[in-house]
């Protein structure tokens, strides 16, 4: 398979990364496009033996796969000027959020256009990946696309692909959550006075403790967390402070409200 990519960020090169990495394509079969002509000796010193180029007015791709991953915002403004020639049986891939398949066939004039969300643990190939697909794709294709994103981490198919406003909400804006909780712990714990590296340390190997538990305990959540909170103790203070102030409710109306410019995005 012979891959390219438009849109040389941290997103596409981690993507180009993965590929080369579990040996997915050759090198020589990877394309990578950027918008600064800077860019290029880094590109050239990440991927020898790939192609790197500059976008330009006319554009010809001769690729089975074109992995989109440009800016939402300048998605319009690219296709307005840059004239796209794809062949028939290409399959693109767009990484973009917010942008509809069916818009995505309307500013590029082609069919075969799959929709995916990752989010930004991708670059680590620990991301995980919301896609559908557009009409006429092939089950083949499917599980070609589908191969490809799980180089990245994991990925699930969803037939609806309004769903992917309510995936940009939960899991593409979702490491930003865990991250806002670590760092209220960061700084709870240098305001108890524990050295803030060593409070670093603490939280995150909670943290990575507390995913494993999940992933391997067959308790359900509300049963983990009786299993530290014992009655009367410390875990139940701080929980008892969590209910009053409904955190679990805010939580939720804040994904809530993710999902809700998701959808004004994609207007």
């Amino acid at each position: 398979m012979k891959i390219t990519i438009l849109g040389a960020g941290k997103m596409g090169v981690s993507y180009a990364k993965s590929f080369l990495k579990y040996e997915l394509i050759k090198p020589e079969h990877l394309h990578l496009i950027t918008r600064k002509k800077s860019n290029i000796p880094r590109l050239t010193e990440e991927f020898p033996g790939s192609k790197i180029s500059i976008i330009d007015e006319d554009i010809i791709i001769d690729s089975d796969l074109v992995i989109i991953a440009v800016k939402p915002q300048d998605f319009q403004l690219l296709t307005e000027n840059i004239s796209f020639q794809f062949k028939e049986d290409q399959m693109i891939l767009s990484i973009m959020a917010g942008i509809k398949i069916k818009q995505i066939q309307k500013f590029i004039n082609h069919k075969k256009v799959v929709r995916a969300m990752p989010n930004s643990p991708t670059l680590l190939g620990m991301g995980i990946t919301g896609y559908s697909v557009a009409e006429g794709i092939s089950f083949n294709e499917l599980m070609s696309i589908e191969r490809l994103l799980n180089a990245t981490g994991r990925s699930i198919y969803l037939e609806d692909e309004d769903l992917l406003d309510s995936v940009t909400a939960l899991s593409g804006s979702g490491p930003a959550y865990f991250y806002y909780i670590v760092d209220a712990m960061i700084k709870a714990g240098v305001e108890m006075g524990i050295d803030e590296n060593v409070t670093k340390l603490f939280v995150k190997q909670t943290m990575l403790g507390a995913y494993h538990l999940i992933n391997n305990s067959e308790k359900n959540l509300e049963q983990l967390i009786e299993d530290v909170a014992s009655k009367g103790g410390t875990t139940e203070a701080a929980l008892q402070v969590f209910e009053r102030n409904q955190l679990n409710e805010t939580i939720q109306k804040a994904i809530l409200a993710a999902e809700k410019r998701s959808k004004e995005l994609s207007r």
